[in-house]
């Protein structure tokens, strides 16, 4: 069973999920359909994406019980701002075909915008009217949580980042993780790059696990949550086992000592494409 992390507002989540990104809408309905047959139950999506509907769908079509099921979407950079925001939320939940969604993420800072105190205002008016269960953030780095926090009435439960043993963003994921926040870890596996880095391999060689499944189960064990993302059955399969995983502490080290600053995305203070 895929253990399960209490957020800062009580909200609890699936620690492993399915992450859609560059995932083709048509694609999409199958995908996420089969990472549900397969027992997972946390699917991460976004606007910018553009495969909410089929998230929808393969969510509505499932057979389980929409509660038992943890969705994330996020706004997209061009609407931020407080009645755009509104807006986003709505049009996010009539393409998921949902009535709420788990998690609402702001998806980059975007600080040149100047924005995200009025969105964050927004994202707390639909938490508190129930369109959204949890708020949070993701690409925020430690100056943008801290002015968020300074200016909000609910901390956010979430900051999502790019994490993965090469690029650990340690200033970030502590800053946040000091603040209350958990660390949801995108990209987690250095979309590739890192499963051929000793000594994971020499750990997946010694303890029967794939490369794969040692990233993710250091994610785990640092108290990370985690969306890989696949469109295979058999990668879906083996990802969710990483939470059989077990490594120990020296292995843990090893691996938190791969840090080499090798980024796969933007530099959140400059990211600000519409």
């Amino acid at each position: 069973m895929t253990p399960m992390i209490t957020l800062n507002d009580s909200i609890r989540i699936p620690q492993l999920g399915l992450g859609v990104w560059e995932i083709p809408a048509d694609e999409t309905e199958r995908a996420v359909s089969e990472a549900l047959e397969v027992g997972y139950r946390h699917i991460d999506t976004a606007a910018v994406y553009g495969n909410e509907e089929g998230v929808g769908r393969a969510i509505n079509n499932s057979g389980i019980e929409r509660d038992d099921i943890f969705l994330t979407t996020k706004l997209w950079n061009k609407e931020q701002g407080y009645d755009k925001t509104i807006s986003a939320c709505e049009d996010s939940l009539e393409r998921l075909g949902q009535e709420f969604i788990d998690l609402y993420l702001i998806h980059w800072p975007c600080p040149d915008f100047d924005l995200y105190l009025d969105t964050w205002r927004a994202m707390e008016k639909l938490r508190s009217e129930g369109l959204v269960r949890s708020i949070g953030v993701s690409n925020f780095l430690p100056e943008h949580i801290d002015r968020l926090l300074a200016n909000c009435e609910h901390a956010p439960s979430v900051n999502q980042l790019e994490v993965h043993p090469s690029y650990q963003q340690r200033e970030a994921t502590e800053a946040a993780t000091a603040a209350g926040l958990a660390i949801e870890a995108y990209s987690p596996i250095g979309r590739g790059d890192d499963l051929s880095l000793e000594p994971v391999t020499q750990i997946a060689e010694r303890t029967g696990a794939t490369p794969a499944q040692v990233i993710l189960g250091w994610h785990l064990a640092k108290g990370h949550i985690v969306i890989p993302k696949t469109v295979t059955r058999e990668r879906m399969v083996e990802n969710l086992a990483a939470t059989e995983v077990r490594l120990s502490a020296e292995d843990i080290a090893a691996i938190d000592a791969l840090e080499a600053g090798n980024c796969k995305t933007s530099h959140p203070s400059e990211f600000h494409v519409v």
